[in-house]
């Protein structure tokens, strides 16, 4: 798996994880979290690898429906774009400063 996919689907879990099955929050907490493999989740379940596997691409695909649907992190990263783009428009140190906190809070 690439490490892209790997950060988007750990920024869509922080927004929709509530959303999710307790047993899907659990799973892809402790495979994209904690970095755990198949086999140990499957054992720590005790479970099969493909039963692992599939409730983790289940938990995947649900959070790309919420994210298509609500679009959260596709706003959030649009709010940070323009609130860089206007820190650098901007010469009043005190609204500069404003902005950099907005930036803060959304990372």
């Amino acid at each position: 798996m690439s490490l892209e996919k790997t950060i988007y689907i750990g920024q869509l879990f922080s927004f929709y994880k509530a959303l999710l099955t307790e047993k899907q929050q659990d799973m892809l907490s402790l495979y994209y979290e904690e970095d755990l493999s198949l086999s140990e989740i499957a054992e720590h379940f005790d479970i099969s690898r493909q039963g692992v596997h599939d409730n983790i691409k289940r938990g995947e695909k649900s959070l790309l429906e919420y994210e298509k649907t609500l679009r959260l992190n596709e706003k959030r990263e649009e709010r940070i774009q323009l609130l860089n783009t206007l820190s650098e428009l901007l010469t009043n140190k005190e609204a500069h400063s404003v902005i950099e906190k907005l930036i803060q809070i959304e990372d």
